[in-house]
Parts: C-alpha cells; sequence; structure tokens
C-alpha cells in the first residue's frame, strides 16, 4: 500500500486523478491507511489549490470515511435535481474545463429526458475539456468543442452557432470575493456577463475557504522544447468574481453568492 500512497500522490500532481471529488476521494484512501500528519501535508501540497481535499481530511480525523463518502454522493445527487429544474428543452449550456459536478449533472440530466446541447472549450494545455466532450457525447449529449480562443464566438450567436442560454462551471475554490476554477473561466465568465448569459457555480460546499495557493504548473506542459530567451507562464487558476455568479448550486441548494456565504461553515 505504500508504494500506492506514492502513486496516489504522483496521479495527483500529474492530474491523472481529475476532479476535486475524484482527488479528495483518493487523498482520503491514502490518508485512513497511512492516518499521520506527513501523509496529510503530502496530500495537501500535491494540489494547494484544492480546499475539498483540505476539508475532507481534516473531517476524517473526526467524523470518519463513511460519514465524508455520503455527504459526497448525497451532494451530486442534490446539485443533479438542482440542474435538472434550471435546464430547459433545447437549451444552450456552455461549460469550461473538467467538473466531475458539471458533467454528472448534465448526464443526470439527459437520462430524465431533458433535450439539449452543449459547447465546451479544449482547456489547454492539458485538455481536460476533451475529457468532458468525451463523457458527454457517450451520453448520448450533442456536443462542440470549441478551441479555448474560440471561446467568445461560442457565447455570441453566429452563422455556426446558438444562443448560450446557461454556464455550469465547477469550482476549485470558493472565496468570499469568488470563485476560483481553471484558467480561461474568468474572461469567459465576462464575456458572458456582457451577454447577459446566467453563470451557475456547481460546487460542494466544503469547497469553501478563506484563502488558498494559487497553482502554477510546469511550463514544459505549454512547451517542452522552449527557444532560448522565451518564458512561459503556465497559470492553473483565476478567480471568477462574485458579480459575475447569477448563483451557486450546492448542497446548501440554489443560493446567491452572499446567500452561499451566509450558509456555509
Amino acid at each position: 500500500m505504500e508504494t500506492n500512497i506514492k502513486k496516489i500522490l504522483n496521479d495527483i500532481k500529474q492530474l491523472k486523478i481529475q476532479g476535486a471529488t475524484n482527488i479528495a476521494k483518493a487523498g482520503l484512501r491514502a490518508y485512513i491507511f497511512k492516518h499521520d500528519s506527513k501523509t496529510k501535508k503530502q496530500l495537501i501540497n500535491a494540489r494547494p489549490t484544492e480546499p475539498l481535499l483540505v476539508n475532507v481530511l481534516n473531517k476524517a480525523d473526526k467524523e470518519g470515511q463513511e460519514f465524508i463518502l455520503k455527504h459526497l454522493e448525497i451532494t451530486q445527487e442534490k446539485i443533479n435535481k438542482f440542474v435538472l429544474k434550471l435546464i430547459k428543452n433545447n437549451s444552450v449550456v456552455f461549460t469550461h474545463c473538467h467538473s466531475l459536478s458539471v458533467v454528472n449533472a448534465l448526464i443526470y440530466a439527459k437520462k430524465k429526458g431533458k433535450k439539449f446541447e452543449v459547447y465546451n472549450t479544449e482547456t489547454r494545455p492539458l485538455y481536460q475539456g476533451r475529457k468532458t466532450a468525451t463523457e458527454l457525447a457517450k451520453a448520448g449529449i450533442k456536443i462542440t468543442n470549441f478551441i479555448d480562443s474560440g471561446a467568445r464566438i461560442a457565447l455570441t450567436k453566429s452563422q455556426d452557432t446558438r444562443d448560450v442560454d446557461l454556464i455550469f462551471f465547477g469550482a476549485d475554490a470558493i472565496l468570499k470575493k469568488g470563485v476560483i476554477n481553471k484558467v480561461g473561466s474568468g474572461m469567459f465568465a465576462e464575456s458572458a456577463f456582457l451577454n447577459k448569459i446566467p453563470i451557475y457555480i456547481l460546487a460542494d460546499s466544503w469547497k469553501f475557504a478563506n484563502k488558498i495557493k494559487l497553482e502554477e504548473r510546469d511550463f514544459k506542459e505549454v512547451w517542452k522544447k522552449t527557444p532560448k530567451g522565451i518564458k512561459i507562464k503556465n497559470p492553473a487558476f483565476e478567480m471568477i468574481p462574485k458579480k459575475y455568479v447569477k448563483a451557486i448550486i450546492s448542497d446548501l441548494g440554489i443560493l446567491s453568492y452572499d446567500k452561499f456565504l451566509k450558509n456555509v461553515r
């Protein structure tokens, strides 16, 4: 199992384990096996922009594994049902990167008979958006995958695109001033706000944090053999200011940003 713990740590760092919930579950498995402060610190440092992982590990000391896993399951079920009410037939949904909360909710809506299509972005440099597109396509959902720099085209009606009716983003962290999500989310949110497209954040309330460290990833993910004299910036996350967010959909309900902050613990 020692080898498995090292593999979990490596898989989290290398994004082989994706999605805050999957990361939290994997971290919980490792921590339950080796329940000490060193393992806890290593897991948290593997992805510093994941408060759900931090909160799960902290709660593991008091609440236990069964309570945590049940909470994660019930949260997704609640999000699914809330999203089902928001999606209208023949609507277009936009999303970015790969969020388990978003993907599961959309698949649930499809299974419940809702007819809609999705626009999403490829999400460079690791193309997590392809994972989203693949999973939705397998579920029978009509999906159009845009290059990241074409997101404004996706968000504004043109000859080849329809009006986007609503946006679902996941969240890596929810702060008092805004939501931390995959880089690109901030500019997409600004464009959506200007075009009066409502933005909903789908996330577990355990993703709330007072502060976090924004991760900067290895430049080699962008350009492995960089010519001399070129500096590469590879930020993994950015903030969506709370003024752009219509509501946060979580285990606490569909709440405005300020109401969510009042209810979260």
